[in-house]
């Protein structure tokens, strides 16, 4: 997977990193018990400190999309089955409410703002699973 930093982007790196492969998590490009680069290597590989790769894989760790093994290194979680939590459902609506409301100052339509979430949540949605 070919990770695409935009250092000028108001958007922090290391949260592009870590946006960049939950999404190829999620389109298939990143496969469970598929290898990521180490640490050292992804931060040489694109430029970037390796404690902002650690953070990243931290992060990723904590919210289990990736497992780490002192031997094989980090690779995305077999198991990843993730459950839905009454946690992770308040994250998402909080997130979103902040969204919705950026949208709404920026003059945007409610069905465009749907509109928007449709076409970037099909994306992820496999062929057949729908």
């Amino acid at each position: 997977m070919l990770l695409s930093i935009d250092f000028e982007s108001e958007i922090p790196i290391y949260q592009q990193i870590k946006n960049q492969i939950i999404k190829g998590i999620a389109t298939g490009q990143l496969s469970p018990g598929e290898s990521l680069p180490s640490v050292r290597q992804l931060g040489a590989d694109i430029g970037v400190n390796f404690h902002t790769i650690n953070k990243v894989y931290t992060q990723l760790k904590q919210e289990g999309w990736v497992v780490v093994h002192r031997r094989q290194g980090v690779m995305v979680n077999p198991e990843l089955n993730m459950e839905t939590t009454q946690d992770y459902m308040n994250l998402l609506e909080s997130n979103l409410e902040i969204i919705a409301a950026q949208a709404y100052l920026r003059g945007i339509s409610k069905e465009k703002f749907i509109q928007i979430i449709d076409e970037k949540f099909s994306k992820f949605i496999k062929k057949g699973s729908e």
